[in-house]
């Protein structure tokens, strides 16, 4: 819940510095820390939606069953391989939203009025 506010709060910071929707910027570390943040995340972001729930299922696989594992039978010396596998795979999330996203020049900003938030890609 900590990691799902804060993302909120830097997104929101964001959109309320930019001054408009700018077509030729690339805004793509965006999706990136979205997605390292939150597995999938940034693939959301991007629009690649059957992406992002595999990259969140992964991720709550990785963290289940390293949960499992080290709970039943290969005791907590085993923590920290499970906590390098989560890490692997939200860098691995985050790379793959960053590099798309740079692809299809995503940014992020206010519309013209100012009322609207808006992200195109």
């Amino acid at each position: 819940m900590k990691h799902l506010v804060a993302t909120l709060i830097v997104v929101g910071v964001l959109a309320t510095v930019g001054a408009g929707v700018r077509a030729a910027s690339s805004e793509a570390w965006i999706p990136a820390v979205a997605s390292f943040v939150i597995p999938g995340l940034g693939q959301l972001l991007n629009d690649q939606v059957d992406k992002a729930i595999l990259h969140f299922v992964v991720d709550v696989g990785i963290n289940a069953l390293g949960y499992y594992l080290t709970w039943s039978t290969l005791g907590w010396y085993s923590a920290p391989i499970w906590g390098l596998a989560h890490l692997g795979w939200a860098l691995y999330s985050g790379y793959d939203a960053y590099t798309v996203a740079k692809e299809k020049g995503f940014s992020i900003g206010l519309t013209s009025d100012g009322l609207t938030f808006a992200y195109h890609f």
